[in-house]
């Protein structure tokens, strides 16, 4: 990221010219790595000889005829693959020349890994100074807990995501992606992407992130923590209701449930006008939402039992005809075929050389200058390795040799 000016036309996103060292596995960093490579960047996935990213091997499902792990495909594609072998020393010596030429680099080893391995930050900004280096873990880098090992799941109990995802009378539920992660991916991406501002405003240097799952689960509480922070009393689950609003929730219809917001006045007099209940939006009890908060045990029983009486498409149909936000509970495949989502470009493809044509979400970010664009498949296992390493002035034979001696 030389800072010198570049043709933005094309398909070339905003990050190209960024070079990005993407040692993570699994999910957190490479949904991280992914989204710089979505961006443009030049993203080199570096994983081990012997299998790779652990992703690779979770299966089923696998796409279509081919043994490629659908989770796998999800988080890796416009990336390159290198093997390396980070537990010998020329492999040690690989990496190091990768990073004195990246911009970025980001890893999810445990804690102290790197350093023990002498690749650790202090070690890579001797050499590259302007190197902007990304560590994730389950629970950061300093903390009584911080050599504990960290899955979605846990943090999401840790974290008191599951304390309020549920039925108010039944079990805590795991949110259906692993959100922690992703979450924790998100906080990566930005932090990078404002590590790289901060380089290129200020006087060139790169700095260490530091990124954890507990950190980001307690960041992404948000509302929910204010409301304990506010009231001394911790958030409690509810389904498919909010705290704060009514009626904001999950109905059951005759045939199925759907989703309807009302959270204005505004609103509820639309939402009453479309149940022919006018009599409720006069109802002084019901005057305001404060008011609604407070008589929900009255209010609610009412609009669940109107509800009942319509089949989903018909109450969805009604309530959008009166300006009313709302909608089934779609699955996967009503989601991709949603008109919206397909003319927004989210349902993409890409050709893979074992799996054929691979579909898969798009990419959320549109730019009118530098678009973010699906240009490569997920790798191959190691499908680079030639190219970057003769991009580091290795020859045939050298490669050869590091193929021999199990360094790549």
């Amino acid at each position: 990221m030389t800072g010198e000016a570049r043709d933005p036309s094309g398909d070339t996103g905003p990050l190209d010219g960024v070079t990005v060292l993407d040692a993570s596995r699994v999910l957190a960093g490479p949904f991280c790595g992914m989204q710089l490579a979505d961006l443009g960047a030049d993203v080199v996935k570096v994983e081990r000889p012997d299998g790779g990213d652990q992703t690779r091997g979770w299966r089923p499902p696998a796409y279509g005829d081919s043994d490629v792990a659908a989770y796998y495909l999800s988080i890796n594609r416009n990336k390159r693959s290198v093997t390396l072998n980070l537990a010998s020393e020329d492999g040690r010596d690989l990496f190091r020349d990768l990073a004195e030429r990246a911009d970025v680099l980001l890893h999810n080893f445990r804690v102290g890994t790197m350093e023990e391995w002498g690749i650790g930050y202090e070690t890579l900004s001797e050499v590259n100074p302007g190197l902007v280096y990304c560590a994730i873990s389950g629970y950061g880098e300093w903390g009584p807990d911080r050599d504990r090992p960290a899955y979605d799941i846990v943090l999401q109990g840790e974290g008191g995501l599951m304390s309020i995802t549920g039925p108010p009378d039944g079990p805590p539920v795991r949110v259906g992606v692993a959100v922690t992660d992703i979450v924790t991916g998100f906080y990566a991406t930005q932090s990078i992407l404002a590590a790289l501002l901060d380089r290129e405003l200020g006087d060139g240097g790169g700095q260490k992130i530091d990124v954890s799952l507990l950190d980001a689960a307690a960041a992404f509480n948000t509302y929910a923590a204010m409301y304990y922070f506010a009231t001394g009393e911790p958030p409690v689950r509810r389904g498919g209701k909010m705290r704060t609003i009514v009626p904001y929730q999950v109905f059951e219809t005759a045939d199925d449930y759907a989703v309807v917001a009302v959270p204005s006045n505004n609103l509820w007099s639309k939402f009453c006008a479309a149940l022919d209940r006018e009599d409720l939006a006069d109802d002084e009890r019901f005057a305001t939402n404060a008011d609604r908060v407070e008589h929900r045990d009255v209010l609610e029983p009412i609009l669940e039992d109107e509800v009942a009486e319509y089949a989903t498409d018909e109450l969805v149909s009604l309530m959008r005809d009166h300006g009313v936000p709302a909608t089934p509970i779609n699955d996967m495949a009503d989601v991709y075929d949603h008109p919206q989502v397909r003319a927004r470009g989210m349902r993409t493809s890409v050709e893979h050389p074992t799996a054929g044509t691979v579909e898969m979400p798009g990419v959320p970010m549109h730019f009118s200058r530098t678009p973010a664009t699906v240009r490569r498949h997920p790798p191959e296992l190691g499908e680079h390795t030639d190219e970057v390493l003769r991009e580091l002035g290795f020859d045939d034979g050298e490669i050869e040799r590091f193929r021999d001696e199990d360094v790549v």
